[in-house]
C-alpha cells in the first residue's frame, strides 16, 4: 500500500476538541467486512430507520456495541495507564519558557528520564530547567538523543515514590498536539483522557477505543456475561509521527513495551477454541494481540517490545471483531484500523463520517467491525 492511499480531507470542525458529556454517548458507525454493509441509523424490529420529533433519522451511539455480542464473547482491553507527561518549566539564566514531554524513565535511582523539549533549539547539554517557583524541581541535560529528544536527571534528593508523586504533580494531561493547539489542557482531562480500567502506568497517550467505555455499560457487559480479558501495551507518540515514505513497508515504526499475562492468554483461547467473538479495542490492542499470537492461532504470554506495523495487506489471525475511532488523514491508526475492516470498506466508511459530521480524533467518535 501506499502513504498517498490514506489521503481524505478532514473539515478541521470535525476533529473533537473535548469528550462527549457521557463516555458512552459517541456516535457509532458499524462496518460488516464479509457483506460490505455499513450501519449508521438505529432501526425499530422491522428494520425501519428510527426518526427524531423533526423527522431526521437517529444515528446510532456507543451504546448500541452491546447488541453485537452475547454470553462467553472476549472483550479484550488496554490497561495502559496514561501519566501527566507535559510540563512547563523555565530555562536557567534567560527564563525561556519550555515545553517539556516525559516518555519513560531510564534509570529509578538516577533520576533519568527520556524525554522530549520544545523549542529544542535553546536547550543544550548542562542547561538546567525549573520546574516550580520554590526551584525545588529541577533537571539538568545529560545528552542529546534525537533533534527534539533529551535524556534529563532531575536534581531532587527524596525517596522515589515522593520524587514521582511531585513529579506528576507539576504535569497536565498529555492530549495530541491537535488538541493543545486550540485550547489548554484541564483538570478534567486528567480523567477523560483515561479509560475506567487503567491500571498500569506508562502511556503518554490514551488507548483512544478504550474511553468510550463507561462503568454502566461494562456493568451491563457484566450481566450479559462477556468477559474482559486485559493486556498492557504502554501507548508512545510513534502513531503521531508523520510517515516520510510513500512505500509503508520501509516505514519503521517506534518501539512501544507491552505485557500479556497467562490469565488473559487462557481467557482469550477458550473464547476462541469455544467459537465465541473476540473483539479487539483499539488498534494498541490489535498490535499487542497480532505481536504475541502463535503460529497455532492462539495467545502466548509476552514481556518485551514491539514496533509491528499493520497495514492493508494483513491476514489477522485472533481477534474477529474490533472496535477503533476515527483518525486523521495519514494515520497508522487509520491504516491499522483498514487492515482489519479492509481498505475499500474503512475509507468508504470515512468518507460517510465527514459527510454525515462524525467527529475525528481520541475524543472522537467510534467504529464497530463485524465478521459478517
Amino acid at each position: 500500500m501506499k502513504l498517498s492511499q490514506f489521503k481524505f480531507k478532514l473539515p478541521e470542525e470535525q476533529i473533537a476538541l473535548q469528550p462527549t458529556y457521557h463516555r458512552d454517548e459517541c456516535r457509532l458507525m458499524i462496518l460488516h467486512r464479509k457483506s460490505n454493509k455499513i450501519d449508521m441509523y438505529k432501526t425499530d424490529e422491522n428494520g425501519e430507520p428510527l426518526k427524531d420529533e423533526e423527522g431526521n433519522p437517529v444515528f446510532l451511539d456507543f451504546r448500541n456495541v452491546l447488541e453485537h455480542f452475547d454470553e462467553g464473547d472476549t472483550f479484550v482491553f488496554n490497561d495502559t495507564k496514561v501519566f501527566p507527561a507535559r510540563l512547563f518549566g523555565t530555562k536557567e539564566k534567560t527564563d525561556a519558557k519550555i515545553e517539556v514531554f516525559l516518555l519513560r524513565e531510564l534509570n529509578e535511582e538516577m533520576r533519568l528520564w527520556d524525554v522530549l523539549v520544545e523549542p529544542a533549539r535553546k536547550i543544550r547539554i548542562g542547561n538546567k530547567l525549573f520546574f516550580d517557583e520554590s526551584g525545588t524541581m529541577v533537571a539538568e541535560v545529560i545528552d542529546n538523543t534525537t533533534s527534539r529528544g533529551r535524556t534529563l536527571r532531575f536534581l531532587y534528593d527524596c525517596p522515589h515514590d515522593e520524587f514521582k508523586r511531585e513529579l506528576f504533580a507539576l504535569g497536565e494531561a498529555p492530549l495530541p498536539r491537535y488538541i493543545v493547539e486550540h485550547r489548554g489542557a484541564t483538570q478534567e482531562d486528567m480523567d477523560d483522557f483515561q479509560c475506567i480500567y487503567a491500571k498500569n502506568e506508562g502511556a503518554v497517550t490514551a488507548p483512544a477505543s478504550g474511553l468510550h467505555f463507561s462503568r454502566e455499560m461494562m456493568k451491563r457487559m457484566e450481566i450479559i456475561g462477556i468477559n474482559f480479558a486485559y493486556i498492557t501495551l504502554h501507548c508512545a507518540l510513534g502513531n503521531f509521527h508523520d510517515i516520510e515514505v510513500e512505500d509503508l513497508t520501509k516505514h519503521k515504526m517506534d518501539s512501544e513495551q507491552m505485557f500479556i499475562n497467562a490469565e488473559a492468554c487462557e481467557l482469550v483461547n477458550k473464547t476462541k477454541k469455544e467459537g465465541r467473538h473476540i473483539c479487539a479495542v483499539g488498534t494498541s490492542v490489535l498490535k499487542a494481540t497480532e505481536t504475541a499470537v502463535g503460529t497455532d492461532g492462539l495467545l502466548k504470554e509476552y514481556e518485551g517490545w514491539t514496533n509491528k506495523f499493520i497495514f492493508p495487506p494483513y491476514d489477522v489471525t485472533l481477534a474477529d471483531t474490533m472496535i477503533a475511532n476515527f483518525y486523521h488523514p495519514y494515520s497508522t491508526l487509520l491504516m491499522s484500523t483498514a487492515a482489519f475492516g479492509g481498505y475499500d470498506l474503512v475509507m468508504e466508511a470515512y468518507d460517510l463520517a465527514v459527510k454525515n459530521g462524525y467527529r475525528f480524533g481520541c475524543y472522537g467518535d467510534a467504529m464497530l467491525i463485524l465478521n459478517d
